[in-house]
C-alpha cells in the first residue's frame, strides 16, 4: 500500500468523490451462478487430485485457449514484438505465448479457489525475497509505498501478504469485472486479514492514504500505465523497452512528501501454484530528498529499469493483453 497537503490532480485522480462504493455493485445472478458452479468444480478437483493435479488441470486448458483464442493469441504476440524486439523470432514468441496462456489460467484457477484452501497450505507455497527491505521500511514508523507493475499476479501477492499480517491499502481501477468483486468478497468473508485491507479506486480522492502512511502502512500501486487516462494525470517519460513511455508520478510524490519508503515489488509464478514475492532496496532515501522532482526523475527511470529487467527474465508474465 500525513498531514502534507497533496492535490488530488498530482495523485492521479479527480476531485470528486465517488458517492457509492464501486463494491455495492450488484453481480449479476448469471455471474454469480457461473461463478459458483466454477468453484465448485475447481474445489472437487482438489479433493480428487490436489493442488498439483489442479495445476496440470490448468496447463491443459491453457494450452486449449492458446490453440483456439486466435485473436488474444495474436494480441499477446504483437505485445512481446513491441517489447523484445531483439529476441522477439516467431517460434521464441509461440513459446512464451504458450507459456503466457498455461500462467494465466493457472493463476486464474488458483486465485478463484484460494479462500477453499487451508491457510497454512497458502502460505507454504509463498517465498518472500526481501523480506528485510519491508521489515526495515516499517521499522521506520513512517509507512511504505510499493511500487508494482503489470508483469504478473498482483491480486495473488496483495492476498499472500495480507495474510502474512501486513496491513495493506490498494489502488484499483473502479471497471473491475464482476468476478473480481464477487472473489473479493467471498475472501473478506473467510479471512478477517483481507477484510481489514482498503481499497481506493483511481477516480476518486483517497483522503485516508494520507492516513495509511501516519500509521505506518503499505499502500501498493501500479505505475506503468498501459494507456491514457486523461489530462489530469501526473506523468513523467521514462526510457523502457527501446521507446519512451509516461508513467505515473503522483504515487510517488505522495510517498516523497510523506516521507514514506518506496520499494519496488515483483510476483513470480512457479511450478505447481508456487509463488515468489520480491522486494527491492528502496528506490531513494526518503530522509535525504532535497530536489523533489529530481528525485522523481531518478526514481521513476530506475522504476522503469527494473521492470524492463524483470519483463525480460519472465516474458511470460506480461498482463492486460
Amino acid at each position: 500500500m500525513p498531514t502534507t497537503s497533496v492535490d488530488p490532480i498530482e495523485m492521479g485522480v479527480s476531485r470528486t468523490q465517488k458517492k457509492a462504493s464501486v463494491d455495492v455493485r450488484p453481480v449479476p445472478a448469471f455471474v454469480r451462478a457461473r461463478i459458483v458452479v466454477v468453484r465448485a468444480c475447481l474445489a472437487g478437483c482438489i479433493r480428487l487430485f490436489g493442488l498439483n493435479g489442479l495445476y496440470l488441470m490448468g496447463r491443459f486448458f491453457g494450452t486449449l485457449e492458446y490453440l483456439t483464442d486466435y485473436n488474444r493469441r495474436r494480441r499477446v504476440h504483437t505485445k512481446l514484438k513491441q517489447f523484445f524486439k531483439d529476441r522477439a523470432t516467431p517460434s521464441w514468441r509461440r513459446r512464451v505465448t504458450r507459456q503466457y496462456f498455461m500462467r494465466i489460467r493457472c493463476d486464474k484457477m488458483f486465485y478463484t479457489i484460494m479462500d477453499r484452501i487451508p491457510r497454512d497450505q497458502l502460505l507454504g507455497r509463498i517465498e518472500f525475497i526481501g523480506r528485510e527491505h519491508v521489515n526495515a521500511a516499517l521499522a521506520r514508523n513512517k509507512g511504505l509505498f510499493a511500487a508494482m507493475c503489470h508483469f504478473g499476479s498482483q491480486h495473488v501477492a496483495g492476498l499472500m501478504m495480507a495474510l502474512m499480517g501486513y496491513r495493506l491499502a490498494g489502488v484499483r481501477d473502479p471497471k473491475e469485472s464482476h468476478v473480481r468483486r464477487y472473489i473479493q468478497r467471498k475472501y473478506r468473508e473467510t479471512f478477517p486479514e483481507i477484510a481489514a485491507m482498503k481499497m481506493f479506486y483511481s477516480d476518486a480522492f483517497p483522503r485516508e492514504l494520507f492516513r495509511y502512511y501516519r500509521d505506518n502502512e503499505i499502500v501498493a500501486s501500479l505505475l506503468d500505465v498501459d494507456r491514457a487516462r486523461g489530462q489530469t494525470l501526473k506523468t513523467y517519460p521514462v526510457s523502457i523497452f527501446g521507446e519512451t513511455r509516461d508513467f505515473l508520478t503522483g504515487p510517488l510524490k505522495i510517498a516523497i512528501r510523506c516521507k514514506a519508503t518506496v520499494l519496488q515489488g515483483f510476483v513470480i509464478s512457479r511450478p505447481n501454484f508456487h509463488y515468489q514475492i520480491i522486494s527491492t532496496p528502496p528506490l531513494f532515501d526518503p530522509e535525504a530528498v532535497e530536489d523533489e522532482e529530481q528525485t522523481v526523475a531518478t526514481a521513476i527511470q530506475t522504476y522503469a529499469d527494473r521492470v524492463e529487467q524483470h519483463a525480460r527474465e519472465h516474458p511470460d508474465h506480461l498482463m492486460k493483453i
